[in-house]
């Protein structure tokens, strides 16, 4: 996994129209995410060209050209902002996995569903929970493809001379910093657990099998 300290780039914002008023799109499901279709692969590359796949693509293939990321600059997003229960819906894994090939490295949204902003941290992402009202100071600048800064280091969202700070859990923060999964974060302190084991063997030997 890429260690992540901070990141520049486009910001994509996916919105719902009615009339002449615009909103955040809640509800942002994984089944939009990755289609069922797509998760016959156990790979996580080549998941990104299928990312929201039907909002993205008419029935014949074709890219639907009102659809954000189909929109130059935001083909090349590295932030997705959305509304509140963002990746609700089946823990498929294959979520994240698109989203990190498509080139997103970080999601805005008020609230994610729980597995899936877990999945985020395990491969690489990361999810920021901001308030309805501090995501609205970042829509009109995400429209007209100004840069934004994501700053982990400092938990600070930066954008010309605005500053947004963000809460991020401190385990979660140090293993994206590092570049660790669940597997590398245990690796990490194996010297720990090869302490424990030899403490637990000298004081508890009754729970060790006899070997002949």
């Amino acid at each position: 996994m890429e260690k992540f300290t901070s990141i520049k780039g486009i910001a994509a914002t996916m919105l719902n129209k009615s009339g002449n008023q615009l909103s955040l799109m809640m509800n942002i499901d994984t089944d939009m995410i990755i289609p069922k279709q797509f998760l016959k692969t156990i790979k996580r590359s080549g998941l990104g060209k299928n990312l929201f796949d039907e909002m993205r693509y008419d029935m014949n293939g074709n890219e639907i050209e009102s659809f954000i990321l189909n929109k130059d600059p935001f083909t090349k997003a590295k932030i997705l902002i959305a509304g509140k229960n963002f990746g609700c819906g089946s823990s498929r894994e294959h979520a994240p996995w698109s989203i990190l090939d498509f080139g997103i490295k970080v999601i805005i949204a008020p609230s994610f569903a729980d597995i899936f902003f877990n999945n985020c941290f395990k491969n690489g992402i990361l999810p920021i929970k901001l308030s309805e009202d501090k995501i609205n100071l970042l829509v009109d600048d995400s429209m007209k493809g100004i840069e934004f800064e994501v700053n982990l280091i400092d938990q600070l969202i930066i954008i010309k001379d605005k500053e947004l700070p963000f809460e991020v859990d401190e385990i979660n923060k140090d293993c994206l910093v590092k570049g660790l999964d669940d597997i590398g974060s245990t690796l990490e302190r194996s010297s720990f657990i090869d302490e424990y084991e030899k403490i637990t063997l000298d004081n508890f030997a009754w729970r060790n099998p006899v070997k002949d």
